[in-house]
């Protein structure tokens, strides 16, 4: 007996669920009821910020006046040099101080400039060698980009410096 009264409850619950589905609405002849637009309550998502735009070499030939200042660690005193670029991927090094002349192999990738050289005397450790990997991205009219200088010896053999820069007359 059990049985057939939970059947009972179960089979008239499921009518009712069929009868409210088909109950009201435009299709059974009631205009003045428009089914629910389950999309309208749903937010629609914010747009996806537009892309940086494309950098080219062109966007950043000249000289510029850089620094590149240690992010830690005891000495954060900046270097200096000059960037020479180019409207192409021939001609681009930097000039220190000292006059040492360090060439560059640059690329593009989106909207950043990414560096690097082979292995030169480092204007921050005498008597060390080092090669440098960088990116930069124009920014308010300024290379700013990050540099990693890897160094032949010593203990810190691994130096993360912030560079920026301004465009020469």
């Amino acid at each position: 007996m059990r049985i057939i009264s939970q059947l009972a409850v179960v089979g008239c619950a499921g009518l009712l669920v069929v009868g409210c589905k088909k109950g009201g609405g435009a299709a059974n002849g009631d205009s003045t009821t428009a089914p629910a637009d389950s999309t309208a309550a749903a937010a629609a998502p914010a747009p996806a910020p537009a892309p940086a735009p494309a950098l080219s070499l062109a966007d950043v030939a000249g000289k510029w006046q850089m620094t590149a200042t240690p992010n830690a660690g005891k000495d954060t005193t900046p270097t200096k040099y000059v960037l020479t670029a180019t409207a192409d991927t021939t001609g681009w090094f930097m000039t220190f101080p000292s006059g040492l002349k360090v060439p560059l192999m640059v690329t593009v990738s989106g909207d950043s400039l990414i560096e690097h050289t082979g292995t030169f005397s480092s204007q921050r450790r005498k008597g060390v060698k080092v090669m440098t990997k960088g990116s930069y991205r124009l920014q308010d009219g300024k290379l700013v980009g990050t540099t990693t200088a890897h160094y032949s010896k010593g203990a810190d053999s691994v130096l993360v410096l912030h560079d920026e820069g301004t465009k020469m007359p």
